[in-house]
């Protein structure tokens, strides 16, 4: 299909010492973004992306058959900077002869295998990716004022095979997230032996959990819903044995109102950067319904299923329970797991036996201060110790670094809600791009939310001058 499919361009062979305008670190979704639109910019950026594992891969374990993205399929890496991108979600079903399927389909939120498949035909073709690449650390070379980067490259199986170094203008961290676990549940995750998984790795340990006797979920987000409904789907009627629980007072529905929304907009961003640190601090834990509720057809999805198995009298075997912590966990004999539970209203305690245990516990932002340590003599923290980070999402330096480091979903306690939100990507790269070339590549809105968020600052009245006769104000 003719011009449907970005061609790769050729590139003679660079001087090695030639130092990049810009290198990304990470390649996923948001990064994957950042080079793509770079690839759009004219007169061209050189650029250099690392990643350290073989390929692009987005969720994998969590790739469950019918599961959808949260976003509209607009929300793909370029459309919302740049709609006529070589690179649009669009452009790659045009590439698979899928854009008439598509459109009878009328499907306004893609499944996430779908994206995760858009994701890796991009991530084949764009140029300046570079898989199978570790970043060591990250250093300003005040010399030559500029950046750099030390890396690994890894062989097929993960082990070092050669050491190489980049210089740079510029650079993106876009390392992304990690799987957390609560700290009761630690050593028996760690364990090889205990069935105890992080949501991440579900589809890996799938065949085994429909297997076990008794299957515990404990989060309550949109992961979990999806688990839980999947295990459910699975299990026989009338013997499904299965928990569910949560530290969050109700399996609450995601903010999906249409102004509700507005939180995950440009205009949103800029109105919480300004807002004071303490106000910020305070905010973000107050508004989880916007990014960790679950999706409303999931919830009716959960509740049609668990009604379908009452048609014939009786309930199903499964206890969905909110408001609840996991005090401390154990092993029983060698395959059990024994979870010490407190009911956060009631003050109750009590404990449950199970099979395994599937943790839909979220992610916290991957550390990179070993990949940074050769920065930290220049980087800003605020009062909690945390990086600054300015409203075009550079690091705050010190002013003798010309160069810039900019972060891609590490700014939540800066930027907001928003930072983890595929949504945001585009804008956000054409924020940075911007920001690197100092012109205007991709002009971005002024204002993109039917919402004020914030009144707008007035000047003080003046006072008039002493001894100045004031007029009376007369009502009639």
């Amino acid at each position: 299909m003719t011009g449907s499919t970005p061609q790769r361009p050729h590139h003679p062979p660079r001087d090695l010492d030639q130092p990049h305008d810009l290198v990304g670190i990470g390649i996923g979704p948001f990064n994957l973004s950042l080079a793509a639109l770079a690839h759009g910019v004219p007169g061209g950026l050189d650029t250099a992306f690392y990643e350290q594992s073989p390929a692009f891969h987005w969720h994998p374990g969590l790739l469950i058959e019918g599961a959808t993205l949260q976003v509209p399929f607009l929300a793909d890496l370029v459309t919302l900077a740049d709609p006529a991108s070589p690179w649009s979600f669009l452009n790659y079903l045009r590439s698979r002869d899928r854009l008439f399927p598509f459109y009878f389909a009328e499907k306004f939120h893609i499944q996430r295998a779908e994206y995760d498949a858009y994701c890796r035909w991009v991530s084949g073709q764009l140029p300046g990716l570079h898989f199978g690449h570790q970043v060591d650390s990250v250093r300003w070379n005040p010399e030559r004022a500029l950046f750099e980067v030390d890396f690994t490259q890894l062989d097929a199986d993960g082990e070092a095979e050669a050491l190489g170094r980049a210089y740079t203008r510029n650079v993106a961290l876009g390392v992304g997230t990690e799987p957390y676990v609560p700290e009761p549940l630690k050593p028996l995750a760690d364990a090889p032996t205990v069935p105890v998984i992080h949501s991440a790795d579900y589809l890996l340990h799938r065949p085994q959990l429909l297997t076990a006797d008794h299957v515990t979920v404990i989060g309550s987000g949109q992961s979990g819903a999806e688990i839980f409904l999947d295990l459910l789907r699975a299990r026989p009627a009338g013997a499904e044995k299965i928990h569910w629980l949560t530290r969050t007072e109700a399996f609450a529905p995601m903010e999906y109102s249409k102004l509700g929304l507005e939180h995950f907009t440009p205009d949103y961003t800029r109105y919480f950067h300004s807002l004071p640190e303490p106000t910020r601090n305070e905010l973000v834990p107050r508004q989880w319904q916007l990014h960790k509720g679950i999706d409303a057809d999931t919830i009716a999805a959960i509740h049609d299923e668990l009604y379908r198995r009452t048609l014939h009298g009786g309930w199903p075997d499964a206890v969905l329970t909110p408001g609840v912590r996991v005090r401390t966990a154990g092993r029983v004999a060698t395959t059990k797991v024994e979870l010490h539970l407190e009911h956060l209203q009631q003050s109750a305690r009590s404990r449950i036996t199970t099979d395994a245990v599937v943790l839909a516990t979220g992610y916290r932002e991957r550390p990179v201060d070993r990949m940074l340590a050769g920065l930290d003599p220049y980087l800003r923290h605020d009062s909690a110790g945390r990086a600054k980070i300015d409203t075009d999402y550079r690091l705050v330096l010190d002013p003798s670094v010309t160069g810039s480091v900019y972060v891609q979903n590490a700014e939540k306690h800066t930027h907001g809600v928003g930072a983890p939100d595929l949504g945001l990507a585009a804008w956000r790269s054409a924020t940075i791009l911007n920001s690197v070339t100092g012109k205007e590549p991709y002009p971005l809105p002024r204002r993109t939310a039917f919402t004020s968020f914030g009144l707008e600052r007035q000047e003080a009245p003046r006072i008039p001058a002493q001894g100045q006769a004031l007029t009376p104000l007369t009502q009639n």
